[in-house]
Parts: C-alpha cells; structure tokens; sequence
C-alpha cells in the first residue's frame, strides 16, 4: 500500500541518523514531516519514552503490539519485532502478541499486560478496577504510570499510521518473524 499523504523530504543530518540507526527511514516519518512541528515532536516523545525505565522494556514492547495487533497497523508490529530482536526478548512470545490469547508462552503478568492494552485500545476503554489493581500490585505506580503512557503513544502512534495508509516496511525481517494477523472475532449466530 501507498501512504495516503506523500513522503516528504527530511534534512540530511535526520535521513542520516535514521538509515544509521534503523537502516531505512520510517515511512511515519516521511510522511509526518509534511509539518515538520509535528513530526520533530513527535520524534522527541519517542525519544524521551524510550528513556524511561519504571517499567520492564518487554513488557512495553509487547503491550505496543497488542496495541498494532488490535488496530491493525502492520507498520508498528514490525517495528516492534524489530525491537524485540535488539533488546534481545524472546522473539517467539513476540510472535504470538496478536494471538496471545490462545498462546501458552506468556506469563501471567505479561498476560495481563496484553490485557490491560487492548482494553486501553478499546472504544470506550474497557480497564476494570480489577485490572488496575493487580497490575498496580505487580508492578508498582511508577511502572504502571509509565505502562499506561506507553499503551497511549502506541494507541496515537498506530492509529496515525494507519489513517494515512502505512503499512509494514519490512523491519522484521531482520528477525524472520512473519507478521501475524489478529484473528478475527468469533461470530455467534
């Protein structure tokens, strides 16, 4: 697929950091930097949240999948497969976040992080107390802050992609993870 909105040219000095550090520029970013306020804002976000450290980086990462499972942006489970691979996570349960409901590799706190995104992505949200509490016992309020500002970048990261037609651009396949597709809702006649 084509993005909806045309590729912008980025300055040298941004194009030559980023083939450096990702080997291609994110087509996110080529697009978005047809206002570049928004895009060199947007980078700096980025940038800060992948300095915090409140939070396990694993579980951040496959809560951001959950987040680009349920969306639908290929773009944001191929960055992140990618990610998994240079944090050194276990690519096999990375594979398996758009499906870990029927998956036996998670544990029960990564179980109820992919839970805890998907009902931040739903419209409305569908958190529960329960939900809440658990993981504020399991992770603390530092971490459980910093988890649920994540899961809020990933819901603005991968709903913009996907609304201006980006689609994967071919990361994971550093990592040989097939993207996966979420499966569609059971329908009850």
């Amino acid at each position: 697929m084509t993005p909806r909105i045309p590729k912008a040219e980025l300055p040298t000095e941004l194009k030559e950091n980023l083939v450096k550090q990702l080997g291609a520029v994110p087509e996110p970013v080529e697009v978005v930097f047809n206002q570049p306020d928004v895009a060199l804002s947007n980078l700096e976000f980025s940038g800060r949240l992948a300095q915090w450290n409140a939070c396990d980086e694993a579980l951040k990462t496959f809560a951001h999948m959950a987040v680009a499972a349920q969306v639908g942006c290929s773009w944001c489970l191929d960055i992140n497969y990618f990610a998994a691979l240079n944090q050194n996570l276990d690519l096999n349960k990375a594979g398996q976040v758009p499906n870990w409901r029927n998956s036996d590799v998670f544990t029960l706190l990564e179980r109820e992080v992919l839970e805890y995104a998907e009902a931040m992505t739903n419209t409305p949200t569908t958190v529960t107390d329960e939900l809440s509490a658990s993981l504020l016992a399991r992770l603390g309020p530092a971490a459980l802050v910093e988890l649920t500002a994540y899961i809020g970048f990933a819901n603005l990261s991968t709903r913009v992609n996907t609304a201006h037609g980006i689609t994967s651009q071919g990361y994971s396949d550093a990592c040989e993870i097939p993207l996966a597709q979420r499966p569609a809702p059971s329908v009850v006649a």
